[in-house]
């Protein structure tokens, strides 16, 4: 059974608490994102939007279905939330989209209706099933049925939050848009130079100019975005 709480010197980095001044934090709920790449919505509630100070005020106000994440109501105060979800506060008719900054902290971008519609989603695996379909496992847990496999690992794709459809296929390739999920330069945004591919059991690089700066890091810590989903 798994453990309710953390020790809060344990927890992410990026999790926006005093670890110096609680002994304990809340423990996410199992979900569609790791530990280490999500934090609890009562968090992101009290700690990022402040738009509650105890627990007592998030029960009231997952309870109420004031909060959804990708299209759904979320009552759990537990339940994990990750990079690129959606959220949306109903009665302030606000939307967002969770992401890490170049500080490694967890931050809220605004975004409008039709921006919450859809999702960047990365193909972190895929599977060929009968009849010749392929299931796309994707990086916030989901998993896609495509007839025509013209997708590759580490590709993203933009889905439709309101019918679970792919709306368009974003390569990772030479000159995309990339934005870093992992490493020492998480956070920062950039365009790829070049993919290395090493050979045995090394992982692929890749070398991207961000800011007038060149950067090399794992090809797995990539996220191919659309050029203006985070730099709007």
């Amino acid at each position: 059974m798994a453990k309710r709480h953390l020790f809060a010197l344990n927890a992410p980095i990026n999790w926006p608490i005093k670890r110096k001044k609680y002994k304990w934090v809340v423990r996410p709920n199992p979900g569609p994102h790791p530990l280490e790449r999500c934090l609890p919505i009562s968090l992101l509630l009290r700690g990022v939007l402040s738009y509650a100070k105890t627990s007592r005020e998030v029960k009231k106000i997952l309870m109420d279905g004031e909060i959804s994440v990708d299209k759904r109501i979320i009552r759990d105060q537990k339940f994990p939330v990750g990079l690129m979800d959606h959220i949306e506060i109903k009665s302030k008719d606000e939307h967002f989209r969770l992401f890490i900054n170049e500080n490694s902290k967890y931050e809220l971008k605004k975004i409008n209706k039709d921006e919450a519609k859809l999702k960047l989603c990365k193909i972190i695996n895929k599977k060929t099933l009968k009849k010749g379909v392929t299931q796309l496992n994707l990086y916030d847990g989901r998993n896609i049925l495509v007839d025509k496999d013209n997708y590759k690992t580490g590709d993203t794709i933009v889905v439709n939050l309101e019918n679970n459809k792919i709306i368009s296929h974003l390569k990772l390739e030479k000159d995309a848009i990339i934005y870093l999920i992992g490493g020492k330069h998480i956070g920062n945004i950039g365009k790829i130079e070049s993919i290395t591919r090493r050979k045995g059991l090394q992982p692929a690089k890749i070398l991207l100019k961000s800011n007038q700066k060149n950067i090399e890091t794992l090809k797995e810590y990539a996220f191919v975005i659309d050029k203006n989903i985070l730099t709007a």
